[in-house]
């Protein structure tokens, strides 16, 4: 007897359905449980960001800070800290979150991994849409001109933010085994605020320096993302194949951490 490739296939796209509108109801409540509906309710979502963006950008070009460069600071500091937002505030969200939820997935459809992705997207949907309203309204003031190759920024964009997701997932996995993992994550995400390419150029650093931040997958992605903002300004240093092999890993390793938990048995799978 063959396999039903037909039934299979409609098997499939029914259950990727019924996932997806899985996602939207604990995006939705993640959302509301979140901002709430005062104020300004679900704009906190993009407010936010872009409260901690203007504040770094504000306090760059006050104090003229340098970046080994003349390009103009606001559009450095909008790619670096935006960058930032989008890879560090996901494991932030991600670390602890199985816990408090579990009572959900005693609900046959809701799963470990619809957790996850419900708080990875609210988190991408924030960062860019900060770093969007943002360029928007600078440029629309004089202060920064408009991407000079949107393409490339998207290419970067998505590698970080799949970059950010990998890692939110592998270490809210890796915080139901010990405790340590919430208590770490914090003080390394700080430390490695400086070393992520936010506040330099490849180009400009010292080539003992550029072997060692090298290994740090965000520096590729925020070199690309200012490669296709200022173009043929710079000089980016960038590989994106090294970023796709450890985002291949990252995400192998946490669904399969997920596994893990789920065959415990203490959650449902």
């Amino acid at each position: 007897m063959g396999w039903d490739f037909a039934g299979g296939l409609t098997r499939f796209f029914k259950s990727l359905m019924v996932q997806k509108r899985v996602i939207f109801a604990l995006l939705m409540r993640e959302a509301l449980t979140r901002y709430g509906r005062h104020n300004i309710g679900l704009f906190w979502l993009f407010a936010e960001p872009m409260m901690f963006t203007l504040g770094v950008t504000a306090l760059w070009s006050a104090t003229g800070r340098g970046h080994a460069s003349q390009l103009p600071i606001a559009a450095f500091a909008l790619t670096g800290y935006s960058s930032v937002l989008l890879w560090r505030n996901m494991p932030g969200r991600c670390i602890g979150a199985i816990q408090p939820n579990a009572s959900l997935m005693y609900h046959r459809n809701v799963r470990i991994i619809d957790i996850f992705m419900s708080r990875l997207i609210l988190e991408a949907m924030g960062a860019t849409g900060s770093f969007l309203v943002l360029t928007l309204a600078f440029n629309y003031v004089g202060l920064i001109d408009l991407p000079e190759d949107v393409f490339k920024i998207i290419i970067g964009w998505t590698l970080l933010a799949w970059f950010g997701a990998a890692l939110a997932i592998t270490l809210g996995t890796l915080a139901e085994h010990s405790e340590l993992v919430d208590k770490l994550w914090h003080p390394a995400s700080y430390l490695m605020f400086p070393l992520s390419g936010a506040g330099f150029l490849m180009s400009a650093a010292p080539p003992a320096f550029q072997k060692v931040v090298g290994w740090i997958p965000m520096v590729h992605c925020t070199e690309y993302i200012r490669e296709g903002y200022f173009g043929s300004k710079i000089v980016a240093i960038h590989n994106l194949g090294y970023v796709l092999l450890v985002n291949l890993i990252l995400t192998a390793f946490g669904l399969l951490q997920i596994r893990v938990i789920a065959r415990r048995g203490v959650l449902s799978d």
